[in-house]
């Protein structure tokens, strides 16, 4: 018995100490997704194909421990790697998954974030759609109250409103966001606020206020190792500068602008300093320079616009492909939860039909007992009145038996009274005679006494006579 105990309370031991360390090993993982998710978010501006590297690994660990929030993150910074790369497919896809994901496990604020971000990537593409995702993500995050996101949809907003060359509506925006940012002290999207303001103010003409920001912003931008901003920021103060005619410090801005861009891998962006050099040696009047950059600026557009109209319809192919997924997935899981329901009725319904059998069962079970109970109660009943009817005649027997005895002896008690005082009273007549006789002297008093004996005598064979009589049943009369 103390072995077996003790066998138990190994296993015991062990299964805890199991259970715990798979726990543990969780939880370890757990923390090696939000690790490595935040690492890639962190390294979307400075080198977005490691973003898309570390949160392909984040996603590979979260679906094999199963970790929802994690898998719908790592999809969605992949999504905003694959955006800084200009892979709007690619990027358009992992939000889609990571939207279906949030929305499974009911997570607001991710969804938020996730509509932000196709609202950026629908940015170059369809203003319309975009501003539909961004007031999306604007309405959660005031519902939600969360600063941070509130601030972030602004500055999106805000971005919308630029390429529709709503400047002054733009800046609005803008200086929203960034007077938010300010107050809780978000050193990257402060900077991104100083750099947009910046661009605003350079095309509403304020050069002066349009360099102090973009030189702040680049400054900031170099400190944080920053490579996206920097080189946006290079490529308005070279803009400005060639507006200012001074070449010089545009072609500086320029060139270091170049080395930033090709850092991060953006063949928009260095399209984009192509024409700028193209303008710079325009305004320079180096036309020769300026035609060979013009031309090249026109096969990257070529390939740009076509990337782009292909882009578009992936995007919506893709789009549209996922809402069919989705919409599929939500059937699948509305026919299981209707299975399970089916199952569950039918499964109550016939554990309640059991049951009312059993009790059926039960009760006529119940029923069966009492009548053979009542059948055998009835039989015992007619047996003792049965009983009693036999008793009650024997009784009855008895009692005439008793009766005419009675009456036989009641008969010789009167014939014994009739027959004693008939008998006795002669004996005793003489010996009352005796007496007087006696007492007068009329006789000799021996020979009364003699026939006093012989009257006593008679007296008590007339008594034995009568006993004997009395006892004897065969003689009916004296």
């Amino acid at each position: 018995m103390n072995k077996i105990f003790t066998l138990l309370v190994f296993f015991f031991v062990c299964s805890t100490v199991y259970a715990k360390g798979n726990i543990d090993i969780a939880e370890q993982d757990t923390s090696e997704v939000i690790k490595l998710n935040k690492q890639a978010l962190d390294n979307r501006f400075t080198s977005p194909d490691q973003t898309v590297s570390l949160a392909a690994r984040a996603l590979a660990i979260a679906e094999k421990i199963g970790y929802d929030k994690g898998i719908g993150e790592a999809y969605r910074v992949k999504g905003i790697g694959n955006y800084y790369l200009n892979q709007a497919s690619a990027a358009i896809h992992d939000y889609l998954q990571a939207l279906a994901v949030f929305s499974k496990i009911k997570d607001l604020r991710s969804e938020a974030s996730v509509y932000n971000n196709i609202g950026n990537l629908y940015l170059d593409n369809n203003y319309a759609s975009s501003l539909e995702y961004l007031n999306k993500a604007l309405a959660i995050a005031q519902k939600l109250n969360d600063t941070q996101l509130i601030g972030k949809s602004y500055l999106n907003i805000g971005n919308v409103y630029y390429r529709k060359k709503s400047f002054n509506q733009a800046l609005s925006y803008y200086d929203k966001g960034n007077k938010i940012f300010q107050s809780i002290k978000d050193t990257v999207n402060i900077i991104q606020a100083l750099q947009n303001r910046g661009v605003i103010y350079f095309n509403l003409n304020d050069y002066a206020k349009a360099e102090q920001l973009l030189l702040a912003a680049n400054k900031a931008a170099k400190e944080k190792d920053l490579n996206k901003p920097v080189a946006s920021t290079n490529l308005t103060l070279a803009s400005l500068y060639i507006a200012q005619g001074r070449f010089e410090d545009a072609d500086k801005f320029v060139q270091e602008g170049l080395v930033y861009s090709k850092a991060v891998k953006d063949e928009k962006l260095e399209s984009d300093y192509n024409y700028t050099i193209y303008q710079l040696e325009a305004k320079q009047k180096h036309y020769e320079k300026a035609l060979s950059y013009l031309q090249t600026i026109f096969r990257q557009d070529s390939t740009i616009y076509a990337s782009n109209e292909s882009t578009q319809i992936n995007m919506l192919q893709e789009q549209f492909k996922q809402q069919a997924k989705q919409r599929e997935n939500e059937l699948t899981i509305q026919r299981q939860q209707n299975d399970r329901i089916k199952f569950w009725a039918v499964t109550v319904v016939a554990g309640l039909l059991l049951v009312v059998i059993a009790l059926l069962i039960s009760n006529v079970k119940r029923k069966t007992a009492t009548n053979l109970k009542l059948t055998d109660l009835n039989e015992e009943v007619s047996r003792q009145k049965d009983n009693l009817d036999r008793v009650n005649h024997h009784l009855e027997e008895i009692i005439d038996e008793r009766t005419k005895d009675l009456q036989i002896k009641n008969k010789k008690l009167s014939e014994y009274s009739s027959y004693l005082s008939h008998q006795i009273r002669g004996p005793i007549a003489t010996l009352r005679g005796l007496m007087n006789l006696e007492k007068e002297g009329l006789v000799d008093e021996k020979e009364c006494i003699n026939m006093m004996d012989k009257c006593v005598s008679d007296i008590d064979q007339k008594i034995i006579e009568m006993s004997e009589m009395l006892n004897d049943t065969s003689k009916n009369a004296f």
